[in-house]
């Protein structure tokens, strides 16, 4: 909450952090004590999906590192220009799945409401990095949607997405969460967010009495792809989310040179249960045009997950899946 106080207006902690960032190869590079030429493939100075990263991030990147996985996964690479055959701007054909702008309807029961554009990092390998933003949420912002859901009483559920829909304000969210808790028939809300990974303070006090509602049981999923992605602070603050109600899961890619170990997938799956969030999915990468080189073959995925199997427990091995054009939900896979 923005909160006024003897000398002014407070800006709550985390907005300062999220607007605390670094845009600029050659800027993150000099923070991290790197040289450009030492990253595998070069560096994307002028990339149309631009660099962005807070610095809050880079605590938990190790200085000199040019393949450590973290920066693999915020830092701008030449290799995100090479054309690659099956490797596009829609992976998943979102477009065919719009019946209003702002809204995306791909499973029964289920929509996915865009909420904003914005993220609080560029994940390189995001599926949505070419996702024409401008067109979902110009005009009368999410009021086709919801007009949408309204006469849709087949909805159960809604899914704030995006973008990220924690880089807004708990003041936006209260009034889109106020318009849809008058939606009688949705029962169930979720949320898709990346941004407490990179800002644990964005899991405030004033978010935690948002979601602290019996309108409905709110489902918050993280986006974590590495165990040092889970710091003390976000653990904390996850277990606060749990004991007031809120299921936590966790939904991560199999990145190459970013977690294709099975230590790293074991150690980010006890790091998430230590911090009260269940493993929920391990995606292989959608198709999406620029991200080819963090691709891992079915056969060495299928590897990881049964060495996972072998090593955990049941309920700390997230399901292998992916996401496939036309079908009725994720496939999960097998091998």
């Amino acid at each position: 909450m923005i909160t006024q106080e003897a000398d002014g207006w407070q800006v709550p902690d985390w907005r300062r952090l999220q607007a605390d960032l670094i845009t600029d190869v050659a800027a993150l590079c000099e923070a991290l004590d790197l040289r450009p030429e030492q990253i595998p493939g070069g560096v994307d100075a002028d990339s149309d999906f631009p660099l962005r990263v807070p610095r809050r991030y880079l605590s938990r990147i190790e200085p000199g590192n040019p393949d450590d996985p973290l920066l693999r996964q915020v830092l701008a690479s030449a290799r995100e220009r090479e054309p690659v055959p099956g490797y596009g701007p829609d992976p998943l054909e979102e477009a065919a799945h719009t019946p209003v702008p702002g809204l995306l309807h791909k499973y029964h029961g289920r929509a996915l409401l865009v909420v904003t554009g914005a993220c609080a990092v560029h994940c390189r390998y995001c599926f949505r990095r070419h996702f024409p933003y401008q067109t979902h949420l110009s005009g009368g912002r999410w009021k086709q949607a919801l007009d949408w859901l309204r006469a849709h009483p087949d909805i159960r559920e809604v899914i704030l997405s995006g973008g990220d829909p924690l880089t807004l304000s708990n003041e936006r969210l209260a009034g889109l969460l106020e318009e849809l808790a008058a939606i009688p028939h949705l029962d169930r809300l979720r949320f898709h967010t990346r941004t407490p990974v990179v800002i644990p303070e964005r899991l405030d006090d004033g978010l935690l009495a948002l979601l602290d509602t019996p309108r409905w049981r709110v489902t918050l999923v993280l986006h974590a792809n590495h165990p040092r992605e889970i710091d003390p602070d976000l653990s904390e603050r996850c277990r606060a989310l749990a004991r007031a109600g809120v299921t936590l899961l966790n939904q991560a890619v199999l990145l190459a040179g970013v977690n294709d170990r099975v230590e790293t997938l074991a150690g980010l799956s006890d790091a998430l249960h230590d911090a009260g969030v269940l493993p929920y999915y391990l995606h292989q990468l959608d198709a999406v045009a620029g991200a080819a080189h963090f691709a891992v073959p079915d056969p060495r995925a299928f590897a990881l997950h049964r060495a996972l199997r072998a090593r955990l427990p049941g309920f700390l091995v997230p399901r292998l899946a992916r996401e496939e054009p036309g079908e009725s939900g994720k496939t999960v896979l097998k091998g």
